[in-house]
């Protein structure tokens, strides 16, 4: 099956002139139900123009920021993690499919913990056939990418 998800930045470190241009800032990126959380979190770094890498993570449920009711982290991330906090799974290990999403199921994807850019995701279509290409891939795009780093002088502020 092919998932088309949008993908939109709802937080992160962006000057108000930038927000002010860019209201919506998303891309809608396809990806087949055998890939990966992992392959997603790259096409949405690639989407979104980023160059530095940092953990990442990828919750379900209401209380996404505070406490989610299940997350999927990247295999480098179990060595930052308390005993306490089990992830429901791995992003290299964790297929589309297997998440159970249907069209409207909206999740989260958090990069960098540091400069914490969310990022909120909606499943827009689920369709039975697959074009021939590569995928994941990104189909559209509103707003402009951010930079991933606000300029010194920003930073700053």
């Amino acid at each position: 099956m092919l998932y088309t998800l949008e993908v939109q930045i709802t937080d992160g470190p962006m000057t108000e002139a930038f927000v002010k241009q860019n209201p919506v800032i998303a891309r809608t990126i396809q990806i087949r139900s055998d890939q990966t959380l992992a392959q997603l979190h790259r096409a949405i770094f690639r989407a979104f123009e980023r160059d530095d890498p940092h953990l990442y993570e990828f919750r379900f449920g209401d209380k996404f920021k505070m406490a989610p009711d299940r997350r999927y982290v990247m295999p480098e991330a179990l060595e930052h993690l308390d005993t306490d906090e089990k992830p429901s799974g791995l992003t290299s290990k964790t297929t589309i499919a297997s998440l159970g999403l249907k069209a409207g199921d909206i999740f989260h994807y958090w990069f960098d913990f540091g400069d914490d850019w969310w990022h909120w995701i909606e499943v827009k279509a689920i369709a039975d056939k697959i074009p021939n290409g590569r995928f994941p891939k990104v189909i559209s795009r509103t707003g402009a990418s951010p930079p991933q780093y606000l300029p010194e002088d920003e930073a700053d502020r």
